[in-house]
């Protein structure tokens, strides 16, 4: 009874209808699921194996990891693909994006801070780089892929199930014109504002876009961050100016919104910086792509004149580190020096003839609300012997504990770090 319940009261939340015309094979299963209808897909779960040599040689990784005195890393859960994080309120399940075709729930049932079931969320739904995921502070959990939003009332209900209330936000070929969908730079990511809109990145596909681009960009938000009402309503550019941005959050004691963003390639292997940026406000400029990163000047824009007013980053990375996911951290279990500052994961370079990045930085901030200083949080995933990366950190999450998780796409991995004293 209870579930039926909760299945009524989230389809009048949505508005959904009791039912569709036509036979159920003429039906997608997104379709059915958004009506409160099953599609018949089993309930037998496939689990992701969290034990053998896979899991053990990636233990063996994590004791080369460096980290502050007191700090400890280990293995949370195997993750196919593991990109960005999200976790409901009560700190139930984790649910982890790809940039494939899988959204994955990990969930620790014993609390021993080591995850014990992994398996695919929502599997009737065909998804397509569902990179983004996010969830509000009541409980939905948002899916951004390439071009679609999707939204899933009471996922932390419903997450056992292969059918799940789920509704649609931004349909298919509406996140971004059809004819602009690229296979590069199409990995999202949203976050929550605190005014309950849902920010969404939408990077450009270019490495440095055509001048021809610009009105279509700047119109629909492309090389940008937008906002919308969480459903979908009132869609608005908040940002310009981005390249290429995979990690947002906003600061709790102000909210302001931070992303990182990813500079132009080609340049020389120390130029352009990464960038950590700050929006104090809507509708500010970047600099992308007058700017490759920090004040370094593109060669295709040189000639052009920049915005007066463009903004520029609060911390300058290393070029080519490839900032992605970032979180502030409002935990108690660290130290209170990280209370209030900012994690972010360095994915590694691909564009530099000395490897790079894969690591966490982490930055505290001034009395005003910048950046103050930036420093390596934990490194050793790449053998800078050999510049062969052992893993590649996308996403930081902090767990209900006050630990930190930290995704890994080339390990197909999630670490927790927690402090010991």
């Amino acid at each position: 009874m209870r579930k039926l319940a909760v299945v009524a009261l989230v389809g009048a939340a949505l508005g959904l209808a009791g039912g569709f015309s036509g036979t159920a094979d003429a039906q997608s299963n997104l379709e059915r699921m958004r009506g409160v209808k099953t599609t018949g897909t089993s309930f037998e779960a496939q689990l992701i194996d969290q034990e053998g040599p896979r899991a053990d040689r990636i233990r063996e990784n994590l004791e080369r990891i460096n980290l502050p005195p007191g700090f400890e890393i280990s293995l949370y859960a195997i993750v196919p693909d593991a990109r960005h994080m999200t976790t409901d309120p009560q700190g139930q399940v984790v649910w982890v994006g790809t940039r494939k075709v899988d959204v994955y729930s990990v969930v620790d049932r014993d609390k021993d801070r080591i995850a014990d079931e992994v398996e695919a969320f929502a599997p009737p739904i065909d998804f397509a780089v569902p990179n983004g995921v996010c969830m509000s502070p009541d409980g939905f959990l948002y899916v951004v892929e390439h071009n679609r939003v999707l939204v899933f009332p009471a996922a932390a209900f419903f997450w056992e199930n292969p059918d799940v209330a789920v509704d649609i936000v931004v349909p298919q070929g509406e996140l971004i014109p059809v004819d602009e969908e690229s296979y590069n730079h199409g990995a999202r990511v949203c976050r929550i504002g605190p005014d309950n809109k849902l920010y969404v990145s939408l990077g450009q596909p270019y490495n440095v876009p055509p001048a021809e681009k610009a009105d279509l960009y700047n119109e629909t938000g492309i090389g940008g961050i937008i906002r919308m009402n969480r459903d979908g309503s009132g869609r608005e550019v908040y940002a310009y100016g981005v390249r290429n941005s995979v990690g947002m959050d906003f600061n709790p004691a102000n909210g302001q919104l931070w992303f990182t963003d990813n500079q132009v390639d080609g340049m020389g292997d120390d130029i352009p910086p990464g960038e950590l940026n700050r929006a104090t406000a809507s509708n500010q400029h970047f600099g992308f792509p007058y700017y490759g990163g920090g004040s370094v000047r593109t060669a295709e824009y040189q000639a052009d004149e920049p915005p007066a007013d463009a903004i520029f980053p609060e911390v300058e990375m290393d070029a080519h580190a490839a900032d992605l996911g970032m979180t502030f951290y409002t935990g108690k279990q660290f130290p209170r020096e990280y209370q209030g500052g900012i994690f972010s994961a360095q994915h590694g370079s691909w564009n530099r003839t000395d490897p790079i990045g894969a690591r966490i930085m982490f930055t505290t901030l001034n009395e005003e609300g910048g950046a103050a200083e930036t420093v390596v949080f934990a490194d050793g995933w790449l053998d800078e012997s050999t510049g062969e990366y052992l893993g590649r950190p996308v996403d930081v999450l902090q767990l209900i504990d006050g630990s930190l998780l930290v995704s890994d796409d080339y390990a197909g991995a999630v670490y927790r770090i927690s402090y010991g004293g």
